[in-house]
């Protein structure tokens, strides 16, 4: 299964982040990692993601892009970690 990190930068709103983690579910995405904060001028929010899928992460990245207190994604890829422990051996 494929891990990506995902970045969302969204308005400060209280069902913001229950809309992005019901997209997330939705999408066939498990969450691995989570994190958010509030940006310095407080009515925007940063959510850092990582999830898990064997689904194409341009399908989570078209849907969260369509929400619309999010400003922007951005898509990290990261090798699974099976694929890991191969380039070690």
């Amino acid at each position: 299964m494929m891990q990506h990190q995902v970045a969302v930068e969204a308005r400060f709103n209280p069902e913001t982040l229950e809309r992005v983690l019901r997209v997330v579910r939705h999408r066939g995405f498990q969450v691995c990692a989570m994190n958010m904060e509030t940006a310095s001028d407080a009515r925007n929010i940063n959510i850092e993601l990582t999830v898990a899928s064997p689904r194409p992460v341009e399908l989570l990245f078209s849907q969260l892009s369509k929400l619309v207190d999010v400003a922007r994604v951005d898509i990290r890829q990261r090798a699974t970690s099976s694929q890991s422990q191969q380039i070690r051996a």
